[in-house]
């Protein structure tokens, strides 16, 4: 049999879905399962966009343009605008997810052997997209005792060598929710004009932010318009993980360029899902006033409820849906596995994912897991009463 490819070697199997076939197999035996593990949030897509799918009559599906359909740009510009973020139409790429959109950065701006500097906890698919672009991830760790708080800058810098291309952040984060603040952000802004590296900001849960708390954008530090790319989806903002639609963002022409010809190989993104996002564009600010309203409440509901746990503690985020949790257990890859191949509660369960996937660093994250509350609060309230009782039960527990 021929050889694969190293790069398919290097490829990291994702943490969210590794264990699907473990929830497979519980649902079989009867077994009801909380899925904590992935952001798919169970909140309508706006009725805007599904009435504007539902009237859609085009005869022929065609290709858009590579960088996206120019009235869909338009009103990205527009929607940016009302966020206080100045663009031109020439700075927006539409892309196939904001997946595609930081895979299509790193493609444009790391050569094979390139280093890219990330504060980990990070969103474990970065890992994947560095392999793809031959680059290596460099963490620099948070921690839960200040609720993953920007790291020291002293402990960036002591990571760049003459291999490193940029740094990464997610704002608000996923996995912790930590919202950086203006203050940290400029922080970053100073060091990466001071080594010239450009500054990957994926800003996707812009949206979900909590206690009147608003972000700031990366595309608002002045002196970075060579240096910030931003990196959006419409994914989680309307509800519409299946459109596939994000946007990479830039006012670096000469890199905006370079990455149009990547999305020319690949042709165009997807015609439908631009369709659906530009009637997006019309949501009214009721929809995402409830959908914030809502998302408060399971917060509180799962963090609450987890802190109250002995031995298991959670920073209440301040953004995003996502938590990182802190258990007494030895292993939280065995401990996830074990959740779903050996216990249940009443015949229910609970699916996390391992945080051990989100670091970069051996052995980090051993006893932490990341949590989505995405499901009602009725069912997370019996998630966190199924995970209570499983810390009982559990033979890896830890006693330090």
């Amino acid at each position: 049999m021929p050889s694969l490819s190293s790069k398919a070697g290097s490829m990291p199997a994702s943490p969210i879905r590794k264990l699907v076939p473990f929830a497979e197999a519980a649902k079989k035996r009867g077994t009801k399962v909380y899925h904590l593990n992935i952001g798919q949030p169970d909140i309508e897509t706006p009725m805007v966009v599904r009435e504007a799918m539902k009237a859609q009559d085009a005869r022929v599906i065609e290709y858009s343009n590579s960088e996206g359909m120019l009235a869909y740009r338009e009103g990205l510009k527009g929607y940016y605008s009302s966020k206080d973020i100045q663009l031109d139409v020439a700075n927006i790429m539409v892309t196939t997810g904001g997946s595609e959109a930081l895979v299509f950065a790193f493609m444009s701006t790391l050569n094979p052997g390139d280093e890219v500097i990330i504060p980990e906890p990070f969103y474990a698919n970065y890992n994947g997209f560095a392999v793809m672009a031959g680059a290596t991830v460099v963490p620099v760790t948070a921690v839960i005792d200040n609720g993953f708080a920007l790291p020291p800058i002293s402990e960036f810098e002591k990571k760049i060598t003459n291999k490193t291309k940029g740094i990464l952040i997610c704002n608000p984060g996923n996995p912790t929710g930590y919202l950086y603040s203006k203050s940290e952000l400029e922080q970053l802004r100073d060091l990466v004009l001071k080594y010239n590296l450009f500054l990957y900001a994926d800003e996707v849960y812009r949206e979900f932010m909590y206690e009147g708390a608003v972000p700031f954008s990366v595309m608002n530090l002045e002196g970075l318009e060579n240096n910030a790319i931003m990196i959006d989806s419409v994914s989680k903002r309307y509800s519409m993980c299946g459109a596939r639609i994000g946007a990479m963002i830039s006012r670096n022409a000469e890199l905006m360029s370079a990455a149009l010809k990547f999305g020319q190989a690949r042709l165009s993104p997807p015609t439908f899902g631009q369709w659906a996002s530009m009637a997006a564009l019309e949501t009214p600010q009721s929809y995402f006033d409830g959908v914030v309203e809502e998302y408060v409440k399971r917060r509180d509901t799962l963090v609450d409820g987890l802190n109250a746990i002995p031995g298991v503690r959670c920073p209440k985020p301040q953004g995003a849906f996502y938590c990182i949790a802190e258990l007494p257990i030895d292993d939280s890859d065995n401990f996830c596995q074990w959740m779903l191949e050996k216990f249940n509660h009443n015949g229910q369960t609970v699916m996390m994912a391992p945080a051990t996937g989100f670091y970069a660093t051996p052995g980090s994250g051993k006893n932490q897991v990341r949590l989505a509350y995405v499901l009602n609060v009725e069912d997370l309230k019996n998630a966190v009463a199924c995970l209570k009782e499983a810390l009982t039960k559990y033979s890896g527990i830890n006693a330090n």
